[in-house]
């Protein structure tokens, strides 16, 4: 009866509504309350009526509007005002929340306000440690300064694992580290206890994930219950967590649980431990007992005047078959997954929001079209960024995605390896005018047809990773028509700076535009693995070792993809009909033409400033075009101070010579609107 009687308000307050041309505005509000009408921003006197307290019956709100036939013309807004709202689960859209094309349905956080909502919870149940057998394991010098929390007093029982994607802890906003040795950075592999025949490249190593270490350090680690590893056991870009099998602190070895790494270890790779509580000896480290649910912390400030939040939740908001909807605003946080997922539909927008603080994804697309992350803050993530993917790949059909205008940074920080700031896959999608830096491994990675990268700045990735790019793809030769053009890529130098790259065009990728880029201090900055068709034309290199790089690697160490995953994947599309024939020409005889050999390739009308410019394999050389480039003293002419990032024209007489067109610099990275209103320092 008490339900009949809300609805029967609400539907009052619809009755009187003039369903016309004008939008019908809910509230959210942190003082209200599902039983009112959601009318009113603020409670009335007699505390009768007045906003919503959660978004879920707003949403609610809204289908009970539509199945009585009285949806506006002008759409309907929910302005949620400023609070903490903790989710109790995940809001959920489906087909029946959607809006209409010209009356779009808009979920927005009220101007000025800060509304923050939380898959996770907040903890406030600290105090001291005084349990001496957890006392007597940490370091004597922390052992004060170590707080603790009972979870399970608030109701928290499931920690998942700490492999990842399970509780984590952030404190004043920033994600805080479990426990681990060494506070920063790696040990190294000393040597594997058995050279058991494995080798990849001529390079031996094990099978086996027994290996010796060097020092004393893991006798702490007896006693402890759920000790892992987190490695980069054989090549640089291909990370692995296993969990700690035993200590033999004799002959310092350390053996891990199974299922053992794919490509094995070697000698001088490196890892380090953790979820370990006697190493939480360091300001910002925690560790959780998964057996008696108590959280024990080492704050970096005054626990009493921060906050602590623990996620919780599996994801916030998940939109299936949406259409015409929008999230503006809003600060989302603390989830254990990807906190926004949205598949199928049409016209979703998530804008203006700072997403941060996971352990997966901010945003993931999967099918639908003309989906779009606008002016987004996104950092803190587990995972990647955005992940658009969308598009008929049989038709060549593009899905018309778009990621604009985001700062997405410090990401990737569980699962490091291939988890990119922006994902596009498909065809037909967008990523343009975004600020990525400081992260592990790559910034952008496209898969599928014709998608446009363009006016990004990307400044140090791959971090933690080498052999690895900053804009990614490979192994396919029907990937293609996608253009790369006046992206900025700087100080990309890989880990211990022994080398990435910056556009790296990997194992055969075929028919790229990289046009129009400019590439400051980047190892490799231009990079075709034996690839056919692709174009590096006007871009400028300052500093770069080298500049571009073609290889001929199908004709040599990699020529068992030929007949093997190339093929496939070209037998997989229907590339000898239209519009794959008449798109893609060059691919319907691709078997009959030298398919190992690196043909039709153009280096053309660029500007390498120092470094090195050319590093080609010999066997690519009679198949590569290069033309109309200027190097050397008369390519640092051209510019007012291309080393300190001064790209105006001094004599634009050599650059016009070779038919270079100017790059519009200034419009590259981050913009202003009405979401972002201030830019972050981006200093050269």
């Amino acid at each position: 009866m008490r339900l009949l009687g809300i609805t029967l308000a609400i539907l009052g307050w619809f009755g009187t509504f003039p369903c016309s041309s004008q939008t019908l505005k809910f509230y959210v509000a942190p003082n209200g309350d599902d039983s009112w009408s959601g009318r009113l921003p603020t409670p009335n006197a007699r505390r009768t009526d007045g906003p919503f307290a959660t978004l879920h019956r707003a949403r609610d709100a809204i289908r009970e509007l539509k199945k009585q036939g009285k949806f506006p013309k002008g759409g309907v807004v929910v302005e949620v005002l400023g609070g903490i709202y903790e989710l109790s689960s995940p809001i959920e859209l489906t087909a029946e929340d959607s809006g209409l094309p010209n009356a779009p349905i808009i979920y927005r956080a009220r101007k000025g306000e800060t509304v923050r909502l939380l898959a996770g919870r907040r903890v406030a149940n600290w105090r001291k440690v005084t349990d001496p057998a957890v006392l007597n394991r940490l370091d004597e010098n922390v052992r004060d300064k170590v707080w603790q929390a009972d979870l399970k007093a608030l109701g928290i029982t499931d920690f998942g694992s700490p492999v990842g994607g399970g509780l984590e802890l952030f404190f004043n906003d920033e994600p805080m580290t479990l426990a681990r040795y060494p506070n920063e950075g790696f040990l190294k592999i000393a040597d594997v206890v058995d050279y058991d025949g494995h080798q990849i490249h001529g390079i031996k190593g094990s099978k086996v994930g027994r290996f010796y270490y060097e020092g004393d350090r893991p006798k702490r680690w007896f006693g402890e219950k759920d000790v892992w590893l987190h490695g980069y056991w054989f090549w640089d870009w291909s990370d692995q967590r296993h969990k700690l099998k035993s200590i033999d602190a004799e002959r310092r070895i350390l053996e891990v649980e199974p299922p053992y790494h794919y490509y094995g270890y070697r000698k001088g790779q490196w890892f380090y431990a953790y979820n370990i509580l006697a190493e939480l000896d360091s300001p910002s480290e925690w560790y959780l007992d998964r057996e008696t649910g108590i959280l024990y912390f080492y704050p970096p400030s005054d626990i009493n005047k921060g906050e602590a939040i623990v996620s919780v939740l599996s994801t916030l908001l998940t939109m299936r078959n949406v259409s015409h909807v929008r999230w503006e605003g809003f600060f989302m946080e603390g989830a254990r997954g990807t906190v926004v997922t949205i598949s199928g539909g049409n016209d979703v927008r998530i804008a203006g929001c700072t997403i941060r603080n996971s352990a997966g994804w901010a945003v993931r697309v999967d099918g639908g079209t003309n989906h779009a992350i606008l002016s987004c803050d996104i950092y803190g993530m587990g995972e990647g960024g955005i992940s658009l993917n969308g598009g008929d790949r049989k038709n060549l059909t593009p899905a018309n995605h778009l990621a604009e205008n985001n700062h997405i940074h410090h990401y990737a920080r569980w699962h490091r390896m291939y988890r990119p700031a922006i994902a596009l896959h498909g065809v037909g999608n967008k990523a343009r005018h975004n600020f990525i830096h400081d992260a592990p491994h790559q910034a952008i990675a496209f898969s599928g047809n014709e998608h446009l990268i363009e006016f990004n700045r990307i400044e140090r990735v791959c971090l933690e990773s080498n052999d690895a790019g900053a804009i990614y793809s490979g192994r396919d030769w029907t990937w293609r028509g996608t253009i790369i053009r006046h992206n900025l890529f700087r100080d990309i130098t890989g880990f211990e700076n022994r080398g990435c790259m910056g556009v790296y065009l990997d194992d055969m990728l075929c028919g790229t535009i990289v046009f129009g880029n400019i590439f400051v201090r980047v190892t490799r900055a231009a990079f075709i693995g034996g690839g056919r068709d692709n174009i590096v034309e006007n871009n400028i290199f300052v500093d770069c070792v080298p500049a571009v790089h073609v290889d001929a690697r199908a004709m040599g160490w990699a020529s068992y993809h030929v007949d093997t995953t190339m093929k496939e994947r070209l037998m997989a599309v229907p590339y000898k009909q239209p519009p794959w024939s008449e798109r893609y020409p060059k691919l319907v005889n691709i078997l009959d033409d030298e398919p190992a050999a690196p043909k039709g390739n153009i280096v053309r009308r660029n500007i390498c400033i120092g470094g090195q410019w050319l590093n080609i394999e010999d066997k690519a050389k009679p198949y590569v075009r290069i033309e109309d480039n200027l190097t050397g003293d008369e390519a640092e002419s051209v510019f007012v101070d291309a080393i300190k990032g001064d790209f105006r024209f001094r004599s634009k007489t050599a650059a016009s010579k070779i038919g270079f067109k100017p790059i519009p610099f200034e419009r590259i990275g981050l913009y202003r609107d009405k979401w972002r209103t201030k830019l972050p320092p981006v200093p050269m």
